[in-house]
């Protein structure tokens, strides 16, 4: 009985930190925000079937990550560079009929994984892109070519 007083206390501590933490959905976190929501679920875990239940320490452990993720981003918007470091910083990855390769190699993805994603906004053809880019929360943001006439 003790687990499942646990775990609901754990999942209204969770439900509570995130609702505080962020307001973006799911397709705008960054990885950093993710990894912050699965830390605190493992510390969630961790006092729900660990040797030390107590939701004290739990409680303590959820809100000191969370006091720690709203520090930094308070930091992140004093400092431009802790925000690149944390964060990264979005890579074009087609820009004017080029693919640059660097990017595209280092972030290992293929033409394909940019075409996809511009299917999704209706772009049917390589043509009509004039930019792609690789955004900080993992999404890629297709520009599409303006018809000049």
């Amino acid at each position: 009985m003790a687990t499942i007083l646990h775990c609901i206390a754990g999942y209204f501590f969770l439900l509570l930190t995130v609702r505080v933490l962020t307001r973006r959905p799911g397709a705008q976190m960054t990885l950093f925000e993710f990894v912050i929501v699965f830390l605190i679920g493992g510390v969630i875990i961790l006092a729900t079937v660990g040797h030390d239940r107590s939701v004290t320490n739990c409680t303590l452990a959820v809100i000191t990550v969370g006091l720690l993720h709203r520090a930094v981003s308070g930091a992140k918007t004093k400092w431009p560079k802790l925000a690149a470091l944390v964060d990264g910083k979005p890579l074009v990855l087609y820009r004017n009929g080029m693919w640059q390769e660097e990017a595209m190699q280092g972030m290992r993805l293929a033409p394909e994984d940019v075409l996809a994603s511009a299917r999704t906004k209706g772009i049917a053809r390589l043509e009509e892109i004039q930019f792609a880019v690789l955004e900080r929360n993992g999404g890629i943001s297709v520009i599409k070519r303006e018809d000049e006439e």
